[in-house]
């Protein structure tokens, strides 16, 4: 059997402190298992900016067609706004690709309350996608599937009542609480 090839390339200086808080910060705003998540993101971000200089320089019919097809992916992918071109590629971040993944997906649409809780969710196969069952949260949402993520109908969160789709209590007001501010104990 083949070992899988890594498909992130590790920074350059890694206990550079300032590239360091950035990714716990990240790590930390979107919930990620490691920094090999960010590390796999930056290494996505850099194949298309890579593609997109390349097809800024050149010049073809070739060219134009796989430069059509970069935008159109990533117009579907829902990181480029409709009729953009090559040099919205160039002005992407990491967090654009991160705001896209079904663990941010989850936790945007209000289907749980934290990141950690979405990505719990998600690996242990209670969102679904489409109809489908995903169980990884790295997934890339298109923008056709962002209206489709829901609870899977086979799992017991699908349920109205269960706990966690529990949504918290607004304080009730002090005139309709029993021994409350009227006909409380001390008058």
């Amino acid at each position: 059997m083949r070992r899988p090839r890594k498909r992130y390339e590790t920074p350059i200086r890694p206990w550079e402190s300032l590239r360091m808080a950035e990714e716990t910060e990240l790590q930390r705003t979107y919930g990620l298992a490691n920094k090999r998540e960010i590390w796999r993101t930056e290494s996505l971000l850099r194949k298309y900016r890579r593609a997109a200089r390349a097809h800024l320089a050149a010049h073809g019919g070739a060219v134009e067609r796989e430069s059509r097809e970069i935008t159109a992916t990533l117009q579907r992918k829902g990181l480029l706004p409709p009729g953009a071109g090559l040099d919205a590629i160039l002005g992407l971040t990491a967090n654009d690709f991160l705001e896209r993944r079904l663990q941010t997906q989850v936790t945007r649409r209000g289907l749980a309350t934290t990141m950690a809780q979405a990505r719990q969710l998600i690996v242990h196969g209670h969102i679904s996608v489409g109809g489908r069952r995903v169980r990884v949260p790295s997934y890339l949402v298109d923008r056709e599937e962002e209206a489709s993520i829901t609870y899977d109908p086979h799992s017991p969160v699908a349920h109205e009542l269960h706990p966690i789709r529990a949504r918290p209590r607004t304080a009730a007001p002090a005139a309709a609480v029993p021994g409350g501010a009227e006909g409380g104990e001390g008058e």
